[in-house]
């Protein structure tokens, strides 16, 4: 534990894709319980900052990354961590939709399975509290042996969270994860996230400026050339930006 309140530090971060800087010397703390909004213009490097968090970056040809990422006060990239213990502890959601080929009940239980929990009441008791913290039981309960693709899009969505939070993340990232989705399945996704926040650290990249402004607490604004423009409380980053940038971004003048 690093004995405050900040979970993850990023020190110096750049990403280079077949040595295009898509990141650059990124500096960020972001703290526990909290709703981090990264935003920005499209190609800005919103997601590849947020894949570099749990190491998504490793699967990405051509992908170079200088830099720390301290989680708990220990760098993600050293020698001796295994991205797949990582991506236990800091979860990701994405933008689509992504349920497997199963039942709901199963789409929830893989991870857990995959963890040594193999006895049936244990698996149930599991997926019951994770679709409950994913604000979808109360809709699946009568259909957890029904394939997971027969959900619509947002209950698809909540299951994918649901999924990510069974095997209990410290940190659940999020790439856009309403985007594909109506209004009202936006909402229902919002309304979560601000529940998640008292048990989760979550890290959400959206292209919705209304959105981080209504579910987040601090905002991370990045623009072209992969640089950290301004990073703040939500309020004051919507309210009274230092960077003319950001103020000229968020009042639609570019982007």
């Amino acid at each position: 534990m690093t004995g405050n309140s900040t979970v993850l530090k990023t020190r110096g971060l750049s990403v280079y894709y077949d040595g295009e800087a898509a990141l650059r010397d990124v500096d960020m703390d972001i703290d526990r319980n909290r709703v981090t909004a990264v935003i920005g213009p499209s190609g800005c490097g919103k997601s590849t900052f947020l894949r570099c968090l749990n190491r998504m970056n490793d699967l990405v040809e051509g992908a170079r990354v200088k830099g720390e990422v301290l989680f708990e006060g220990k760098n993600v990239y050293d020698d001796d961590v295994d991205p797949v213990k990582l991506r236990r502890a800091i979860g990701m959601v994405f933008q689509k939709p992504n349920p497997f080929p199963k039942t709901v009940f199963d789409n929830v239980a893989y991870g857990p399975r995959l963890h040594g929990v193999g006895d049936r009441s244990g698996l149930r008791e599991v997926v019951e509290n994770s679709l409950r913290r994913a604000a979808l039981w109360e809709e699946v309960s009568d259909r957890l042996d029904e394939s997971a693709l027969s959900l619509s899009g947002g209950q698809q969505q909540r299951l994918c969270i649901a999924r990510a939070i069974a095997v209990e993340p410290e940190v659940l990232l999020m790439d856009e994860p309403a985007s594909a989705l109506d209004p009202v399945a936006t909402s229902k996704i919002e309304d979560l996230i601000h529940d998640l926040k008292e048990e989760y650290t979550v890290v959400i990249v959206t292209h919705n400026m209304q959105q981080a402004a209504r579910i987040s607490d601090t905002t991370g604004v990045f623009l072209t050339g992969g640089v950290l423009e301004e990073y703040d409380s939500t309020g004051k980053i919507f309210e009274n930006p230092d960077s003319k940038r950001v103020e000229d971004y968020i009042t639609g003048k570019f982007g």
